[in-house]
């Protein structure tokens, strides 16, 4: 199991579900930092899909975007949760079937039994902490 700065020095792609097209929203500031951070930030958002956001084409599912990446040669590394804790197991499934590198739920978001489930097939699990907050401190 990696650390928290293991794995946000070992990834270049964040798909973050949930992300909104709305700048009030925490999950389009968290993004817009990551991009500022040079990450991309590829967002998954069914009511989306099509749309840009962030400059990026929206997804409808985890596996819409990893297929789209695969095409380059560029893997899924973290999966960023911003939904309700009760809806992270099939996000949990869906980031193992694309062989993501981390789960990740921000604050306020724990599902053990998703935890489980991906740490089980290999994946890191980050819960309860903000991706934006954790970058910062380390990098200043």
């Amino acid at each position: 199991m990696r650390s928290i700065a293991q794995i946000l020095s070992d990834s270049k792609t964040i798909a973050i579900v949930g992300l909104s097209n709305k700048p009030e929203r925490a999950s389009y500031g968290v993004a817009e930092y990551l991009q500022g951070a040079g990450y991309r930030v590829v967002p998954v958002n069914p009511s989306l899909a099509g749309q840009t956001v962030l400059g990026e084409k929206a997804y409808a599912t985890l596996q819409e975007a990893a297929d789209a990446l695969a095409a380059s040669g560029q893997p899924i590394d973290i999966v960023d949760c911003f939904r309700k804790s009760e809806d992270i197991p099939p996000i949990a499934r869906d980031a193992i079937a694309v062989r993501a590198g981390c789960l990740w739920m921000q604050l306020d978001i724990e599902n053990q039994a998703a935890a489980d489930l991906a740490r089980a097939a290999g994946l890191d699990v980050v819960m309860n902490h903000c991706i934006k907050i954790e970058h910062r401190s380390l990098n200043g």
